[in-house]
């Protein structure tokens, strides 16, 4: 490209570029293709193409990148919400500080969702508040992500629901779809003694699941007090045992995560 001249001399620069404008033909078309959310960010990335000057194949690889990226968060976010995922509760969106400890050398291995393969599961234990539901809930987001059933409920939601199965004959379906989803997250298990039909249905989704599908479940309890929060000593020793034998155990210690995030007042010190 040659630089314009004036008097002789060249100019310091030049003149910025005029910012794209998107006729109302292109929007119409976009929009009748379903493209239309392309329209956010199509200036930008003309002027991407500009100033970098990039090819007609490689600006159309450009846009339609983006178009997919959106497609997939899109899609992503509505799969989590069907799994009963928390939005907040990612990855990148845990307060990683030391004032929490755990074995990071399982938590990158259950990251890797390596696990599911096996399958395996995960117990992430602790005391109230450390962030337990926290990296459950990152784990499922991941494995959303990379296409995986997941489903997530609290125990005692989970259990009320199984009960109110029986009701309408329904249990033997609703635990059948239980027992198909690659990744079930219970959380809370065992924050209150289980009765009789509760330790039956937590019995029956650990034959179920046994070697075929991934468990995880936090709990503020170790897995061996679970025998003891529940009515049948039997059931409950079948159940755990088939539960332990394939599970990781991720112990978090530490302050409470919930009071990490408590606000903090703004401005200076006050008297």
């Amino acid at each position: 490209m040659t630089t314009p001249k004036t008097n002789g001399r060249a100019t310091s620069k030049a003149a910025p570029a005029a910012p794209a404008v998107i006729g109302p033909e292109l929007k119409q078309a976009l929009r009748t293709l379903k493209l239309g959310r392309m329209l956010d960010t199509l200036p930008d990335r003309l002027s991407l193409a500009r100033q970098q000057q990039l090819t007609h194949v490689d600006f159309l690889e450009l846009v339609l990148a983006d178009e997919v990226a959106r497609r997939e968060n899109t899609s992503a976010g509505l799969r989590a919400r069907a799994a009963g995922l928390d939005p907040s509760m990612r990855l990148d969106t845990w307060e990683e500080t030391g004032a929490v400890r755990y074995d990071r050398q399982l938590w990158n291995e259950l990251v890797s969702l390596r696990f599911l393969d096996g399958p395996h599961g995960a117990l992430v234990l602790g005391a109230v508040g450390v962030g337990k539901t926290h990296l459950a809930t990152a784990l499922g987001h991941i494995a959303v992500r990379r296409r995986r059933s997941v489903h997530m409920a609290r125990a005692d939601k989970l259990f009320k629901r199984l009960k109110a199965a029986r009701l309408d004959n329904s249990l033997d379906a609703e635990i059948r779809k239980l027992a198909a989803v690659e990744l079930l997250i219970i959380d809370d298990f065992a924050l209150k003694r289980l009765d009789a039909t509760e330790t039956t249905d937590f019995y029956e989704l650990c034959v179920e699941r046994h070697q075929k599908a991934s468990t995880v479940i936090t709990s503020n309890r170790d897995a061996s007090e679970w025998l003891a929060m529940m009515d049948d000593p039997l059931l409950a020793q079948s159940a755990v045992d088939r539960l332990t034998s394939t599970c990781h155990e991720l112990v978090v210690e530490g302050e409470s995560y919930r009071q990490r995030q408590r606000p903090r007042a703004s401005g200076g010190d006050h008297a």
